[in-house]
C-alpha cells in the first residue's frame, strides 16, 4: 500500500530492496566442564563464587585469574591449557568443583588466627582469611603497639605477610571507634585478611607474629547432576544452553571424578550420554569424550562395544597423552585425557584451513608421549568403529590420526562433514530471522533463494564443497512446488538444501604394477 500525499512537495522513501548477506558464525568456541584450583572472581571489593557458572576466557592469563593454575587431583586446567596451546582462543570454563581455594564458605573453611591483650587475659583480636581453603594458610599477622614494648599505647600496627613476604602494612590503628579502628581499616583496605574485635573499650593488643592456619577444602562428591546442572540455574551443561557461541563440548575431569571413587563406570557412561543428549538437544554442539585410562587396544574395542555410542555429534579419542606436570611435579610428567588438545586443534584447523578440513594428521603440541603406543594391526580394529586413535610416527611426531565421529550413518562418518553442516545451518537459521512475518509470496521466495545461494557459493568458493561448478555443489529451491497453499495456509515457508560436502583422503591407495615400455 503506497503512502498518502497530501500536499505538493519532494518526499524521499526509503525501500528494503538488498540483499540479507549471510555470516558465517564461529565453529570454535569450547565449554569445559570439571575442577579448578579455585573459581572466584572480584566485583566491587568482594569474592564472588563462579562455581557452576559457564564463565568466558580468551587467554590462559584470563584463565588464571579467574580459576587458579594448574593443581593436583584436576584434568581441567591441564586441558585449558592444551587448547590454548594448541590454536584454540575462546572457551567457557564451568567449574563444578574446586581443588584449592573457594569463595563459596559451604567448600571452604579460611585460615584463622587470635590475638590476646597486651595483659593475656582474654582474646582480643580474631583474624580471618578471606580467601577459604588452604591458600589462607600461608599468611602470618605481626602486632606492633606504638606506645613501646610494654604495650600501654593505645594504637598499634599490623603487617601481613604472605608466604614470607610483607603483603600489606596498617600503621596507628585502635579497637575503639573511629576511621581508625582495626575493624573498619581491614574490611574496606585489605585483600587478603579481615578482623574483628572481641574485646570490649580501647585495648591494645599483645605484640608477636602470629600464623593463620586452619584453612582447608571441604569434600564434596560429584555426581551426574553436577555434571548436568540446571539450564533454570545456570550451572553445568545446563548454563551452557543460553550461550549460543557453544560449538565444543570437553569433560576432562570426568576421569577424576571415576579415579576418586565418586562415580563408577556406569556413571562416566551416563555422564557422557548426557553431554552427547545436549549436543544433540543444541543441535550445533559436538561433543570431545574421552576414553578410559590405562587401556590397551582390545580392552578400549570392548569399552567401545559396551557403551555402544551411536550419534553424529561426538568423537572418542584414545590414548591419553603425557605431557609436563606443571603441578609442581619436579621435571616429572602426567597422563592427561587428550580432548582438550583435540579441541585447540580443531580450533586451529577451523583457523588455517577452514571447518571443512578435517581435523586428522595434526602434531599435538605439548605431548611428550602416549599411554599406550599403538600399531597399525590394533589401530585396523579400532578406527571402523569410531575410536581416533593418538599416534607417533617416528620423525612425524605424535599427531592425530583419525576423524570419525561415533555415528554408525556412513553420511555422517566423518568429523569435518557434521561440523561443516552445523556451521552451514546454524549461518542460516541466524542470517534469515528477517524473513519471519514477511509476506509469504513469490518475491520473499526469490530473495531468500538468492541469499541463500549466494551464502552457498562463499562456502563453495572456501573449498568445502565438492565440484567444479556451483550447480554441482549445491542447489537451493524455493518457489510454488516447496510452498503449495496448504502450506502457505499453515505459515510455513520451505526451502530445500541439497549440499555436496567434501570428504577426507582417509585411504590413500597407490596401485603399482610393472610395465614393459611403450615399445611393448
Amino acid at each position: 500500500m503506497s503512502p498518502s500525499y497530501l500536499s505538493p512537495g519532494v518526499y524521499v522513501e526509503e525501500v528494503d530492496r538488498g540483499s540479507k548477506p549471510i555470516e558465517a558464525v564461529g565453529t570454535a568456541v569450547a565449554a569445559f566442564i570439571g575442577y579448578t584450583e579455585k573459581a572466584v572472581e572480584e566485583k566491587n571489593g568482594e569474592s564472588v563464587s563462579l562455581i557452576g557458572k559457564p564463565t568466558l576466557v580468551t587467554n590462559w592469563s584470563q584463565y588464571i585469574q579467574k580459576f587458579g593454575g594448574f593443581v593436583s587431583g584436576a584434568y581441567l586446567p591441564d586441558s585449558v591449557y592444551g587448547y590454548f596451546n594448541n590454536g584454540g582462543s575462546i572457551a567457557y570454563i564451568v567449574s563444578i568443583k574446586t581443588m584449592g581455594e573457594s569463595a563459596d564458605p559451604e567448600l571452604a573453611s579460611p585460615a584463622k588466627t587470635s590475638v590476646r591483650t597486651a595483659d593475656d587475659k582474654a582474646n582480643l583480636l580474631e583474624f580471618t582469611a578471606k580467601a577459604g581453603g588452604p591458600s589462607g594458610n600461608g599468611l602470618k599477622v605481626d602486632v606492633k603497639p606504638e606506645g613501646g614494648e610494654d604495650g600501654k599505647g593505645r594504637s598499634f600496627t599490623v603487617v601481613i605477610t604472605q608466604n614470607g613476604q610483607v603483603a600489606e602494612t596498617y600503621e596507628g590503628l585502635t579497637t575503639g571507634s573511629g576511621e581508625k579502628n582495626v575493624e573498619t581499616v581491614l574490611k574496606t583496605q585489605s585483600k587478603l585478611v579481615t578482623v574483628k574485635v572481641t574485646g570490649k573499650g580501647e585495648i591494645v593488643p599483645a605484640a608477636g607474629s602470629f600464623a593463620m592456619a586452619g584453612g582447608e577444602i571441604k569434600t564434596k562428591a560429584i555426581s551426574l547432576g553436577d555434571y548436568q546442572g540446571s539450564s533454570a540455574a545456570r550451572t553445568g551443561l545446563g548454563g551452557l544452553e543460553p550461550i549460543e557461541d557453544v560449538t565444543m563440548v570437553i569433560v576432562p575431569d570426568l576421569y577424576s571424578s571415576y579415579e576418586a571413587g565418586e562415580i563408577d563406570m556406569k556413571g562416566v557412561q551416563a555422564v557422557q550420554q548426557a553431554i552427547i543428549d545436549y549436543c544433540e538437544h543444541i543441535r550445533y554442539a559436538f561433543a570431545l569424550l574421552d576414553s578410559p585410562p590405562n587401556l590397551m587396544p582390545q580392552e578400549v574395542k570392548e569399552w567401545r562395544n559396551q557403551v555402544n555410542y551411536d550419534t553424529t555429534r561426538a568423537a572418542l579419542y584414545y590414548p591419553w597423552i603425557e605431557i609436563a606436570d606443571l603441578t609442581g611435579g619436579n621435571g616429572r610428567t602426567r597422563m592427561v585425557p587428550p580432548s582438550g588438545h583435540m579441541a585447540g586443534i580443531y580450533a586451529r584447523t577451523d583457523a588455517t584451513r577452514g571447518v571443512h578440513k578435517a581435523p586428522g594428521n595434526e602434531i599435538v603440541r605439548g605431548a611428550l608421549g602416549l599411554g599406550v603406543m599403538v600399531t597399525k594391526g590394533e589401530h585396523d580394529l579400532l578406527n571402523p568403529i569410531g575410536v581416533n586413535v593418538i599416534r607417533s610416527f617416528p620423525g612425524r611426531g605424535i599427531r592425530i590420526w583419525g576423524a570419525r565421529t561415533l555415528s554408525s550413518d556412513p553420511s555422517w562418518r566423518y568429523i569435518n562433514v557434521r561440523r561443516l553442516f552445523n556451521m552451514v545451518e546454524e549461518s542460516i537459521e541466524r542470517g534469515t530471522q528477517w524473513v519471519v512475518f514477511e509476506p509469504n509470496d513469490q518475491f520473499l521466495w526469490m530473495r531468500v533463494k538468492r541469499d541463500v545461494s549466494s551464502f552457498l557459493k562463499t562456502v563453495w568458493l572456501s573449498g568445502a564443497l565438492f565440484g567444479q561448478t556451483t550447480e554441482a555443489a549445491y542447489f537451493v529451491k524455493c518457489d510454488e512446488e516447496t510452498n503449495p497453499p496448504e502450506l502457505r495456509d499453515l505459515g510455513q515457508m520451505v526451502v530445500e538444501i541439497g549440499m555436496c560436502p567434501v570428504k577426507p583422503a582417509e585411504f590413500v591407495i597407490f596401485r603399482i604394477g610393472q610395465w614393459a615400455g611403450p615399445g611393448a
